[in-house]
């Protein structure tokens, strides 16, 4: 670390505690995104891009890269090997899927506020179909799945309101082009492979 917290803390003539500072960094370790548009994340944002370098130097160590888009403003960690966090095959099927909606709206200049993109049930049920060649997930089972999807920073639910038939739609997170990149397309071909060989083994079985 080029600078101690304490070091940071004592320039900033009291606007910052060390304990600022640490949590700062043990949130982008866990949560992953920070965005300047959340209420509950600005203040460790801008903190971070205050002293962007210093925490670069502090989570290199940890296997941590960071990135950050000056247009969106947010600050990303990444996992500097590509192995990350284990996840199910539903979770990997939604970043994908969720990752070709946000770039077809970028195409499309589809782009709302904050970098955002709204994707409505009907055309995440078409794009699952289309490009994993499975069913999209029940309401019940999507919803489990946008929790988890917003703790990564990629994407957030809405609930529906008025006379909307809709029960809710989702909101793609800019951050969704650093997170969802090569090693997710790595993960769903080792799943793919995974599952081609459970269900040879099935049919090994059934044939003895």
């Amino acid at each position: 670390m080029k600078r101690s917290w304490n070091t940071l803390s004592q320039m900033s003539n009291g606007t910052y505690a060390v304990q600022d500072f640490e949590r700062a960094a043990y949130r982008l370790a866990t949560e992953q995104v920070l965005y300047a548009a959340d209420t509950r994340s600005r203040v460790a944002y801008h903190l971070v891009e205050d002293h962007y370098p210093d925490f670069v130097a502090a989570l290199e160590p940890l296997g941590i890269r960071l990135e950050r888009n000056a247009h969106y403003r947010y600050v990303v960690a990444l996992p500097a090997h590509g192995e990350g966090t284990p996840v199910t095959l539903d979770e990997t099927l939604a970043l994908l899927v969720l990752r070709q909606r946000y770039d077809e709206a970028m195409r499309q200049g589809l782009i709302e506020d904050h970098g955002e993109v709204v994707v409505e049930l009907p055309d995440l049920q078409e794009s699952w179909q289309a490009l994993t060649g499975r069913a999209m997930p029940d309401v019940g089972a999507l919803r489990a799945l946008a929790r988890t999807l917003r703790r990564w920073g990629v994407c957030r639910l809405v609930e529906s309101e008025g006379d909307d038939p809709q029960p809710f739609h989702l909101r793609v997170r800019p951050a969704i082009v650093e997170i969802v990149g090569e090693q997710w397309l790595q993960r769903l071909d080792q799943h793919n492979r995974d599952e081609a060989g459970d269900a040879g083994l099935e049919d090994d079985d059934a044939a003895a």
